[in-house]
């Protein structure tokens, strides 16, 4: 009996395919989990630029809005809110919805202007801009919203220096 079970041993016919079967198994493994990551860094870089492409819608809409000084006027101001892309002299180049607010209640030079500004007014006024990815790349758009403060000084009567 004791030679039967040492020729079983002995006999390595069929020990190749389990080594090369277990290779394939540990390689199939590998690729696998190589294109879960891949995919997973794929989805991540294309929130990254949604994300990117909204900041930057919002962030125009604030440059454009505060480069016309006529959005500063509040003559067309409804309870103290204005929307400058509704004036058709104001066209909107840029997605952004933008939203400028005047704070009448706040008066004064702002904190840390470092000059003594005399004979001037100050006019406060908030400006939030929301901008949106224009590729819509999952199930939700990305969306930035950006706020600014805006402080203009204007000249009283008296004159400002």
């Amino acid at each position: 009996m004791p030679t039967r079970t040492r020729k079983a041993w002995n006999d390595q016919s069929g020990t190749a395919l389990v080594i090369a079967l277990l290779m394939m198994l540990v390689l199939t493994l590998i690729g696998m989990g190589a294109v879960f990551t891949s995919t997973f860094e794929v989805q991540v870089a294309g929130n990254k630029r949604a994300s990117t492409n909204a900041f930057y819608a919002a962030e125009s809409g604030l440059q454009v809005t505060t480069a016309n000084i006529s959005n500063f006027n509040t003559s067309g101001y409804v309870d103290n809110r204005y929307n400058p892309f509704t004036n058709p002299s104001n066209p909107n180049p840029t997605s952004a919805t933008v939203s400028i607010e005047y704070l009448p209640n706040q008066y004064g030079a702002p904190r840390g202007l470092g000059v003594s500004a005399t004979n001037f007014e100050f006019m406060y006024f908030t400006i939030e801009s929301t901008g949106q990815d224009q590729i819509q790349s999952g199930s939700v758009r990305s969306t930035t919203q950006l706020e600014q403060k805006v402080v203009r000084l204007v000249p009283t009567l008296q004159g400002g220096y």
